[in-house]
């Protein structure tokens, strides 16, 4: 030990040897905080190595900046002051992160009084015992200047040397970014989640991309005016669709339940998977909901997202405004727009309550915060659920199964009526790692693509899924006085790989076409209104986009009053264009337009010599999609809503604070007494977790029909709830 001692005093002793200390300090430090106070959820031996290599190139380059100070007092003075800056950062993150799960931005630190809020006297609770960890460096410092055990490097270092650092921690750092593309593809244009860049590029990059970030949607937002609002008004005027009578109203007063059909597509609605000669029902439960009086569906709805993917499709269907056309929404504003959405609109118009339920990290695609701003009381994340093992998640979260079953102990303390949005994720890509065990059993296609081989099954899950939600919500009787909203969020099966699914859809893959591409964008999308008779297969062409409004006029409340741009779609108004997010790309039950080609929507023909009327009429619809998005744009990218007055109390988004929300949700029980309207209350204060059943495919198929190699990944098999 004297010997290590003594080695490390001799290194210290240069200017160099200094350097390298300090940073081996604070890269141990870093790797302390990433493992210890960090959730990074870093899987597998890339992404572990990609964590531990991320604080280096950064901290060799900010460091070695101090080698080219030649003056010793100004050497060592800018060499710690950086060493403390760098520090400070990170031990401020560790510190902030255990109270917001979450890393500190740019905006935070503009809103200090909302940081204060937050923490507030509670400050000093969130100290650990093993944050002397993090200052052992200073004390063992202060103890070497007291003893004058210390050593001042005179000699400066050369300029040349000091260059060939700076060089090499470029160097390494666009190796940390290649590495980091290879694992998360488009990782800093699509954004995807602030854990996701730290774990790919560290804390100090985080900042440097967040403040790009910001400045960008500072620079949209300032150059922004009241005045900006008066073409907005007049689109929103003119584009307004009347509500349907037969419709307007009729789930007044009712629960709003979304469910989120993660990555599922139209197709699968009635389809059956022939395996060897047998017909296996992919979505035997959604088919019959399809099929109800009780339910509005609509076979010629389309995803409209571009990058932000689930992030776009939620913004759309939350706002009734489009994502970004590079980026999301959610991650570049949606913690900082001022915002009118689904749960602020309807806790004003009918006194709703409103939560999410969400088994993924609350930081991915920036929902802890973009909540806030939509005015949501709850957030249920990953923290509230089953710890995340093998057997119960895979890399997107806890599969449906034990989302739905660890929800229903928070579900039943909510006051009604309720908005409630539940995102699944076991149907998501690469549909070959979520399902084990008893689980598996649903036959796999047999293509040369694994994704699409292994998709069936996994929709074939979620499909079970929503069964046993639906069966819960009838024992409890909140099915009754529900309305029920089902929704594909984006395609599941890629361009790239449409050609290899072509031959189990009846389709030719020699013969595919963008047209069948654009016509694949078709998403899964309807209403359940228990008790309604009126309900059918509508063929309006709409998108999801025409959500918001929709709902809002089956609730009664006119959407007119609001900046929304989509159309409800019950409304004989409504234009049935549907305006996909790449320019000059659309949808009409006449004319598509995609990839540059327009077709005709009937026959899938392409148009290749219009004649001047179809050429007009194609002009008109480019100028509406043109428009709509134009539209939605200036609102986003100027934040325009913070200058629009409807009559809306302005919405504090201090005021939504999703730490121990169960507790929060008893102490209002309790607060309002026999007042409470929540489903534990109206059942005199018993649980309801015991009515959520979620047999494995094995329970209710009895053995497996497995054609292909089992997959192999992860999933969950438990049927009752198992919450931390």
């Amino acid at each position: 030990m004297k010997k290590l001692i003594d080695y490390v005093k001799k290194i210290g002793q240069t200017r160099l040897g200094f350097v390298l200390i300090l940073l081996i300090i604070y890269w141990l430090k870093t790797l302390w905080a990433y493992y210890v106070d960090f959730n990074l959820d870093t899987q597998g031996f890339f992404q572990n190595f990609i964590a531990i290599m991320n604080p280096l190139p950064v901290g060799i380059l900010l460091l070695g900046l101090s080698l080219y100070i030649k003056n010793t007092k100004a050497f060592y003075s800018v060499a710690m002051t950086i060493y403390i800056v760098l520090f400070a950062w990170l031990f401020s993150n560790a510190v902030y992160y255990r109270e917001f799960s979450d890393y500190i931005s740019i905006s935070t630190m503009m809103a200090t009084s909302s940081v204060s809020a937050g923490l507030g006297e509670a400050a000093l609770k969130l100290f650990r015992l093993w944050d002397i960890v993090y200052f052992l460096d200073f004390i063992a410092f202060g103890f070497l200047v007291y003893r004058k055990a210390f050593h001042w490097d005179k000699t400066p270092f050369h300029k040349k040397s000091s260059f060939a650092i700076t060089a090499f921690s470029v160097l390494l750092f666009s190796i940390n970014l290649f590495l980091a593309e290879i694992d998360r593809p488009e990782l800093l244009t699509r954004g995807f989640s602030n854990t996701y860049i730290v774990r790919a590029l560290g804390l100090p990059a985080f900042l440097g991309y967040n403040a790009n970030q910001t400045y960008n949607a500072h620079k949209d937002r300032s150059g922004a005016t009241a005045s900006d609002l008066e073409p907005v008004k007049q689109y929103i005027t003119e584009h307004y669709a009347q509500p349907n009578d037969n419709y307007f109203g009729i789930a007044k007063g009712r629960n709003v339940i979304y469910l989120h059909l993660e990555s599922l597509q139209q197709f699968v609605i009635d389809y059956k998977l022939n395996v060897n000669g047998v017909e296996y029902e992919v979505t035997p439960f959604l088919n019959s909901l399809y099929h109800s009086s009780s339910t509005l569906a609509f076979p010629n709805f389309f995803n409209q997202v571009k990058a932000g993917k689930t992030s776009d499709a939620e913004t759309m269907i939350e706002t009734s405004l489009f994502g970004l056309n590079q980026g999301s929404f959610m991650v570049q504003y949606g913690g900082s727009n001022t915002q009118q959405a689904a749960p602020y609109i309807l806790s004003q118009n009918g006194g709703y309550t409103s939560a999410v339920f969400h088994g993924n990290a609350a930081s991915f695609w920036n929902r802890n915060n973009t909540y806030k701003q939509w005015g949501y009381n709850y957030f249920f994340d990953q923290s509230y659920f089953s710890k995340a093992t093998a057997e119960n998640s895979f890399q997107y979260g806890l599969n449906d199964k034990i989302m739905f079953a660890d929800s229903i102990q928070y579900l039943e303390h909510l006051q009604q009526p309720f908005y409630t949005k539940f995102i699944t994720v076991s149907n998501h890509y690469p549909y070959t790692t979520s399902l084990i065990g008893d689980e598996i059993g649903f036959p796999l296609a047999n293509t040369d693509d694994e994704t699409i081989n292994g998709y069936f099954a996994t929709a074939n899950y979620l499909d079970a899924s929503i069964k046993a939600f639906f069966d819960y919500l009838k024992a409890t009787g909140l099915y009754e006085n529900s309305v029920i909203v089902l929704y594909g969020d984006h395609y599941g099966i890629s361009n790239s790989r449409n050609p290899d699914l072509a031959p189990l859809i009846g389709k030719d893959s020699q013969t595919w076409s963008d047209f069948d591409n654009a016509m694949m964008q078709r998403v899964p999308y309807m209403i359940v209104v228990p008790g309604m008779t009126n309900g059918g297969i509508f063929d309006t062409y709409g998108g999801e986009i025409d959500a918001l409004p929709t709902l809002e006029h089956l609730l009664g409340i006119k959407s007119d009053n609001y900046l929304q741009v989509g159309q409800d779609l019950l409304s004989s108004q409504h234009s049935q264009i549907v305006a996909l997010r790449t320019a000059g790309s659309f949808i009409t039950p006449k004319y598509t337009s995609y990839e540059g080609k327009i077709y005709y929507t009937e026959t899938g023909l392409e148009i290749t010599n219009p004649d001047e009327i179809t050429q007009k009429e194609i002009d008109a619809i480019k100028e509406a999609t043109a428009a709509q998005l134009a539209t939605s744009d200036a609102i986003q990218t100027g934040d325009l809503i913070r200058f629009f007055d409807n009559g809306l109390p302005a919405l504090d988004s201090s005021q939504y604070n999703y730490i121990d929300s169960l507790a929060a949700e008893i102490a209002l029980e309790n607060k309002l007494g026999t007042q409470s309207t929540s489903l534990y209350s109206k059942n005199g204060n018993k649980s309801t977790i015991e009515l959520f059943k979620a047999p494995s495919y094995l329970e209710l198929h009895g053995s497996t029909t497995a054609t292909s190699t089992p997959n192999t990944g992860t999933s969950s098999t438990s049927t009752s709830s198992n919450s931390q």
